[in-house]
């Protein structure tokens, strides 16, 4: 098999690419990635000379691009995780998440759907990753479910529910074989630091504040990368076409109970006194249209194809803080930018 992997570089896809690389040694994986500030390929080093393995540079909404590179590969099934998916970057910029989120999406599932429609196609699959924002908001109880109405609230969240949208268009028009997941927030190592978790772990490490939108209570669902990482691995394998898995932790924690937390984890692991990181915590205005809580049911996927999370959240949060003061080089890149230049230098001389 050829399995074009959009996005590759990035947080949830370095890790889909590093799984999928050396559990399937007769798969050939293509790593798509345009390189934007939250690419890095270093994310990907320990796999990068892997026989198996093979990275292209390019931007998933160049339509001659995808087209070229499809006709060229000849690609058995797609894996797509390429987006813009920072909220806030969102609504500053809503067109540029129109572009690469739904654009994007568009152009591939066009590439896909004439590979497909060849005499004697052997295009199998075509996986979209989606996220569970497209369900909107939800109140004290409940959870978001298979069949849970969209009610998107943000222009990342809107983008995302247009381009899940078009994926069952393309399955229910063109029979194109198709999966859709969407999951709940992740955390875990090569988080680019803009996203909670990560920025306040190099926050603590300097003495910076600790941002928190509104009093922190907003909810959410936190999953391991690599629990989410082995999920796609089973639906991509085992899903039925047109059928659509919700992926969560089962783990619902407030915004400012992860926080402390953290601190608390920091404290032991930076050797200071008790309660000396909970007084970096600063509460911010809010961020316009914020949902106030998710949570995922993920009865379906554990029920049908037998996934389950490994780790819960205390574990699982300890497990990353060790990873990013075990790797402050790659922070220190990754916040300087260092190494989009390195790896484009290193790029274009091949």
């Amino acid at each position: 098999m050829k399995i074009l992997i959009t996005g590759g570089a990035g947080f949830i896809g370095s890790h889909v690419v590093r799984l999928f690389v050396n559990k399937y040694p007769d798969y050939t994986i293509y790593n798509l990635d345009k390189l934007t500030y939250a690419g890095n390929l270093e994310n990907l080093r320990d796999i990068e000379n892997k026989p198996n393995y093979k990275f292209v540079k390019g931007d998933i909404v160049d339509a001659g691009f995808i087209n070229e590179l499809f006709a060229k590969e000849q690609f058995n099934a797609v894996i797509h995780l390429a987006a813009e998916s920072h909220v806030d970057r969102s609504i500053t910029n809503p067109l540029e998440f129109v572009y690469t989120n739904v654009i994007g999406t568009v152009n591939l599932l066009n590439a896909a759907k004439t590979l497909f429609k060849q005499e004697g196609s052997s295009f199998k699959r075509f996986y979209h990753v989606s996220t569970d924002e497209v369900y909107g908001s939800l109140g004290d109880e409940g959870m978001f479910t298979e069949t849970t109405a969209y009610d998107p609230h943000s222009p990342y969240s809107a983008s995302k529910a247009s381009s899940d949208h078009f994926v069952r268009a393309y399955h229910d028009t063109y029979k194109l074989p198709c999966v859709i997941s969407n999951c709940s927030n992740n955390y875990g190592p090569y988080h680019f630091p803009e996203k909670l978790i990560p920025l306040c772990i190099n926050n603590i490490k300097h003495n910076r504040s600790l941002p928190i939108y509104g009093k922190g209570e907003n909810v959410r669902d936190w999953l391991f990368v690599e629990d989410h990482a082995r999920a796609i691995d089973v639906i991509f394998h085992k899903a039925k076409e047109g059928s659509t898995y919700n992926i969560g932790g089962h783990n619902e924690w407030k915004n400012i109970d992860v926080i402390r937390l953290l601190c608390r984890i920091m404290d032991k692991k930076l050797n200071r006194e008790p309660g000396c990181n909970e007084k970096l915590i600063t509460f911010v205005t809010d961020r316009a249209g914020h949902d106030l809580r998710y949570a995922i049911d993920s009865t379906k996927l554990q029920n049908e194809l037998g996934w389950k999370p490994s780790l819960q959240f205390e574990e699982g949060l300890e497990k990353t803080v060790d990873w990013y003061l075990a790797n402050e080089t790659w922070l220190e890149n990754v916040t300087s930018g260092s190494y989009a230049h390195y790896y484009e230098d290193q790029y274009a001389r091949r």
